[in-house]
Order: structure tokens, then sequence, then C-alpha cells
């Protein structure tokens, strides 16, 4: 499973890269503050939630710290899903938040 550190998540949205985010964390913590339009998919979903995701995208997949998020892409990644840890998870993330 690749990695990328929640400030270069930033840093590549900021250079305007298109990438799919998702947000594993649950609904009370992601109401709180979440990164602008990146969806929802609550880790206590799964395996539901692979069935809403295209197999041809690379997610970027965050939650609090970085402990979900790992869950989150190893069941991905056993489903045939590309994926991208986002390590820090919101607690490192610096940009802009949308509660």
């Amino acid at each position: 499973m690749q990695n990328i550190h929640a400030t270069e998540l930033r840093e590549k949205l900021e250079n305007g890269e298109s990438l799919h985010i998702i947000d594993v964390r649950e609904q009370d913590e992601y109401d709180a503050g979440h990164i602008p339009n990146v969806p929802l998919y609550p880790l206590s979903e799964f395996p539901q939630v692979t069935e809403k995701l295209a197999q041809d995208n690379v997610y970027h997949v965050i939650c609090r710290s970085g402990g979900r998020s790992v869950t989150a892409c190893d069941h991905l990644e056993s489903n045939g899903y590309k994926v991208v840890n986002v390590e820090g998870g919101m607690l490192a993330w610096d940009g802009d938040i949308e509660a």
C-alpha cells in the first residue's frame, strides 16, 4: 500500500491535481470538520461501501489519525482497488476544513 502524508495531499490539491479522496471516519467526526468536497464512507459501513467505488480510480483514504485508513486501505486493496493511505489523517491536515 502506498502512503502519503496529509500535508503532501494538501499540496497536490492546491496544485490542481484531480484526486479521489474518501473519509472513513464516523458521521459525527465528519460533521465536526472535513476536507471540502470529500465524501464520507464510514469504516463501520465497510464492505458495503465498496459497491459505490469505481475499480479504476486511485483512492486516497483519510481518517482521524491514520489507523482506520490503513484498515480501510487493506480491505479495499484486497478487493482489487488502488489505494493511498493518508498518514497523519485529519489531525495532520493543515488545509481548508468544511463543517
